[in-house]
């Protein structure tokens, strides 16, 4: 790739240095492997895969420990009311269980009569007896914030899927103009030749003058049609620039001298891509990203639901501390539970009518069902968009046989009416009106055969594989 863009660059650089034309081809693979790569949309979306993984290091903070340090003092004219310091550490589990362990230190002659003076340690834990105790909002923060890294790398496919699928489109728009305009550069010089032919025959007395205006009114003909897809081509290249972008992220313009490749009818990356209706339908339902956005939705929905249903619940909270004399934690957690030196609180709570929660309750079901059945319908969207670009496929291979045979007959036509011109029994103006028919049925052949290849992509990225 990287060499691509830098023979790109160089081709540039030359076009302008020096007179001479310098051709170098680009076909389909090259320009979808540029915008996967260097492409800012693309780039765009790999930071939201970036953004969604700090989010999941930033949900684990619920269950870092902490260690906090309280210090107090107290004097009023100079009596010492009491001096305080308590470090702790907290250990947050998985389960919604907290443990934690500190020392405290109190002296003075004024203090609350339930704490204890001197040296103490405790080891504790702290547990909640229903609400919060099978799920709470820690775990249900961590479990959506994956959800959303799987989101966001989902995303990522579904905007290069789209973003391929425009590129695509702006390539074999500049491969018809390309085509059509190197198809009529050869009449054009078909057109001089016999232009140069009927004057000399003019001067021999061969032909009439009027042969000769003819001749000329077809070669200008074809001068306008050369200037008129000259341009086209050269708009097409513009709008498929838009597509290439460099390393170092500055836009690429398209030089007038990089071309579509000689074999351009026979791309390599055809071969790479399903045309079985059952299986792009099948592979569509199964990893369109578009449907998998729904999956997603719905987990993180479930997820919300189990955390709802917790509502429902009476809040229930144990606390346990095992206290001990002195900062010898080890002594202190060893000691006999529920005989000596402990502390312990029981605190609940019970909404009587559980109006907030059966409410959210409700909402999160409902919304639920609405994701459901936007899923469905998704799903018969995709499906029928897969088989209009199946159809559309089979047709247009229909066209190019038809086609092909069309423009054939019109050949044989120009070159039978050639041969009757040149033992007098035929005019130039009917050579010019074969020729110009000859030229259309070209035109038309090389404008479905483009369309054909862009069908090929638009039933890829229906299917959600142009990624």
């Amino acid at each position: 790739m990287k060499n691509l863009l830098y023979s790109l660059s160089i081709l540039f650089v030359s076009a302008m240095s020096f007179s001479q034309k310098i051709e170098q081809t680009l076909n389909a693979e090259q320009v979808l492997a540029i915008v996967r790569q260097y492409h800012p949309i693309a780039k765009q979306a790999t930071i939201q895969i970036k953004k969604s993984e700090a989010d999941i290091i930033i949900s684990k903070s619920g269950f870092e420990p902490i260690f906090n340090n309280y210090s107090a003092k107290k004097t009023v004219d100079g009596k010492n009311y009491y001096d305080y310091n308590s470090p702790e550490i907290k250990i947050p589990t998985w389960f919604g269980i907290e443990l934690s362990g500190g020392t405290e230190r109190l002296s003075g002659n004024q203090y609350d009569p339930s704490e204890t003076i001197g040296k103490t340690s405790y080891v504790g834990i702290s547990v909640p007896l229903a609400k919060n105790l099978l799920f709470d909002k820690r775990r249900a923060a961590l479990k959506q914030a994956k959800v959303f890294n799987s989101l966001a790398i989902n995303d990522q496919k579904a905007i290069l899927n789209d973003l391929l699928m425009d590129a695509m489109e702006n390539y074999w728009a500049w491969v018809k103009a390309y085509q059509i305009y190197e198809v009529i550069k050869q009449n054009l010089v078909i057109s001089q030749k016999r232009l140069d032919l009927t004057k000399k025959s003019f001067i021999n007395g061969e032909r009439p003058a009027i042969d000769t205006v003819e001749a000329l009114t077809q070669l200008q003909s074809n001068e306008y049609e050369l200037n008129k897809y000259w341009l086209e081509f050269q708009n097409a290249g513009l709008s498929l620039s838009a597509f290439l972008w460099t390393e170092n992220d500055t836009p690429f313009n398209l030089p007038e001298t990089i071309i579509p490749q000689s074999g351009w009818q026979d791309e390599k990356m055809m071969s790479q891509y399903s045309f079985n209706l059952t299986e792009l339908v099948e592979k569509a339902k199964a990893s369109h990203p578009q449907l998998l956005m729904y999956d997603y939705k719905l987990n993180s929905l479930a997820i919300e639901k189990r955390l709802k249903k917790q509502e429902l619940l009476p809040k229930i909270d144990l606390r346990y501390n095992q206290l001990g004399k002195g900062y010898d934690l080890y002594q202190t957690a060893t000691t006999p539970l529920l005989m000596n030196n402990f502390q312990y609180g029981i605190k609940m709570e019970v909404p009587l009518a559980l109006f907030q929660g059966r409410g959210e309750f409700k909402k999160v079901n409902l919304k639920i069902q609405e994701t459901q059945l936007d899923q469905n319908q998704k799903r018969l969207q995709i499906e029928l968009k897969v088989k209009s670009y199946f159809n559309e496929l089979e047709n247009l291979k229909k066209q190019i046989e038809l086609q092909t045979k069309n423009y054939a007959n019109y050949e044989q036509l120009v070159n039978a009416e050639e041969i009757r011109f040149a033992n007098g029994e035929s005019s130039l103006f009917v050579i010019n009106s074969r020729q110009n028919k000859a030229l259309e049925a070209l035109e038309k052949l090389i404008e479905i055969k483009t369309k054909y290849y862009k069908t090929v992509a638009a039933l890829q990225w229906s299917a959600g594989l142009l990624n």
